[in-house]
């Protein structure tokens, strides 16, 4: 008979899972209001990408810091800090994406629509930790 003397990986605090779901709920209305937008202004406008992903993506931040201040991290101080900060992490988000299309689009020819998509959940996960640790804490 083997004994086994494995331990199972300590599960997550109940309050940040909590934060981690509502934070990844809300972050689906922001990517979704994202992509909407960026494939509205680049494919019916026409606008350079990097163009409407900014644009778009600036929209996405908004929506989502309105509903995690109220909802996820549950913070109604020093709000205008805490945008500029929520802010500044979102730009995170803009440069990687930015540097994904100048790889993959630019470099690789692969449409863009296809690496927007492809570079929301990368995304999302830096921007948690980084909200979560910074702009919320």
């Amino acid at each position: 008979m083997t004994v086994t003397t494995e331990t199972a990986p300590a599960p997550a605090p109940p309050r940040v899972t909590g934060q981690l779901l509502r934070y990844a709920l809300i972050g689906g209305s922001g990517v979704a209001l994202d992509l909407v937008v960026f494939l509205l202004l680049h494919n019916l406008t026409g606008m350079n990408e990097q163009l409407a992903n900014a644009l778009s993506t600036t929209l996405g931040i908004a929506n989502n810091f309105v509903l995690n201040a109220r909802f996820t991290f549950q913070r109604r101080d020093r709000l205008v800090v805490r945008f500029l900060r929520f802010y500044a992490v979102g730009l995170t988000g803009i440069a990687l994406t930015n540097l994904l299309f100048l790889a993959f689009t630019d470099g690789l020819g692969i449409d863009a629509n296809l690496v927007k998509a492809g570079s929301l959940p990368l995304v999302l996960a830096l921007q948690f930790v980084l909200n979560r640790k910074w702009s919320f804490a």
